[in-house]
């Protein structure tokens, strides 16, 4: 087996690997690049139909790529939509994803009480994830849920919730807190958090 042969390999395996992603974004990626060294090692073997075919996969491909990638960072592609806390919708929610939520959240599965507010993150019609925050007194919210669906963990709609939304402004919060999680301070870096000691805390923009 040659070089170009491992090639062609490389080509199919990161196609049939992109078809296992959750993830919208990673699934373009892999699904791209598998797509691209398969146009080239049919198309130097003479195998024109699969040439063809990959090559307008990878146009496709490369056409998504540059739509998700721009719409990561777009306010409007994203709503926040604030549910009661014994709402069907996010009660729903809350039992399909239970088993995933147990990873980040496992503390915090069952939260009761009118002191706790509860908002649903959609980008149009699909659910992206899900926020729940309790009123800690003083102006301070706790973050106890923050929670973003497998398919949708490439783009950062954590970004569009606690810079532009506006939800916690409205709710009297001046200030956030989460607790510290190691898997989730990059995270919480990236949304405007600082570590204060055992706890995460950013100012509510208004």
């Amino acid at each position: 087996m040659t070089w170009f042969d491992l090639l062609g390999w490389a080509g199919s395996l990161l196609v049939i690997l992109s078809l296992t992603q959750a993830r919208v974004l990673r699934f373009r990626w892999l699904n791209l690049v598998g797509a691209a060294l398969a146009t080239v090692y049919n198309a130097v073997i003479g195998v024109w139909p699969f040439a063809v075919m990959n090559g307008v996969i990878t146009i496709i491909d490369v056409y998504w790529v540059l739509r998700l990638h721009r719409e990561r960072h777009d306010d409007v592609t994203y709503e926040v939509i604030e549910v009661g806390i014994d709402d069907a919708l996010w009660r729903h929610i809350l039992a399909v994803h239970r088993d995933d939520l147990a990873t980040f959240h496992p503390d915090t599965l069952d939260p009761t009480g009118d002191d706790r507010s509860v908002w649903v993150v959609a980008r149009r019609d699909e659910t992206v994830g899900i926020v729940v925050v309790r009123d800690a007194g003083d102006g301070v919210g706790r973050v106890e849920i923050d929670y973003v669906t497998p398919r949708f963990r490439d783009f950062t709609p954590g970004e569009f919730v606690y810079r532009t939304s506006g939800i916690f402004a409205a709710k009297g919060f001046r200030t956030l807190e989460h607790g510290d999680d190691a898997s989730s301070r990059s995270y919480l870096e990236r949304v405007g958090f600082e570590r204060a000691g055992d706890v995460w805390r950013r100012p509510v923009a208004a």
